[in-house]
């Protein structure tokens, strides 16, 4: 089999889904190369080829979960556009991340295994929730640059926003105490978030 042919696209995202499911059935521990192999439809020395271990390819799987995810979460932020809506547009994205069958699958699979494989929870805080805390204060330190808001501390700031997101819902939702929220739930928890993040950071008039 030629090398090209091995290590091609189509097989490296097969790879990746079928990790997705074995991961989220058997837990990082439980998950073996060859079960992801089948499930992937494809030789474990093809499998090999692509992630040189299971540690590798958790962490390409939690990566390219993460990087499509905040793409989302962050499309079509601007400087431009009033704050109240801009930030219930990104609470509202960050739920419906959370809240995903695939977000909680990724934080359950890390959260059970952090104590054994601290590693995987560097690499999931890394590719996850560090570069959207990033990305909200770069965005919050603009809006008190031009006068929009008053942060004193950036990354402080956006770490609350999203703990304020987290209010209500994601606790249950992740003991499985909770069905699927509705919008008009998930409404509520981010127009109450929005309210208060403005009542400390929003300029008087």
């Amino acid at each position: 089999m030629l090398a090209t042919e091995i290590l091609s696209p189509e097989k490296h995202t097969r790879i990746l889904e079928g990790a997705a499911v074995v991961f989220a059935q058997d837990g990082y521990e439980g998950a073996s190369m060859s079960r992801i192999a089948a499930e992937a439809n494809v030789s474990k020395g093809t499998l090999y080829n692509h992630f040189q271990s299971k540690a590798h390819l958790f962490t390409a799987y939690v990566e390219q979960a993460c990087a499509r995810n905040l793409c989302l979460l962050f499309e079509a932020v601007d400087g431009e556009d009033d704050i109240a809506a801009t930030l219930r547009r990104i609470g509202r994205r960050m739920i419906g991340m959370m809240l995903s069958d695939l977000g909680l699958t990724i934080y359950r699979v890390v959260v059970a295994e952090a104590d054994k494989f601290p590693e995987l929870a560097r690499a999931f805080y890394e590719a996850g929730p560090a570069p959207a805390i990033g990305q909200m204060a770069r965005w919050l330190a603009l809006q008190s640059r031009q006068g929009r808001l008053e942060v004193a501390d950036a990354e402080f700031a956006a770490e609350q926003f999203f703990c304020l997101c987290q209010a209500r819902l994601w606790l249950r939702r992740k003991l499985n105490l909770l069905a699927e929220p509705s919008e008009a739930e998930i409404d509520q928890v981010v127009a109450a978030a929005v309210t208060m993040f403005l009542n400390t950071y929003g300029r008087a008039p």
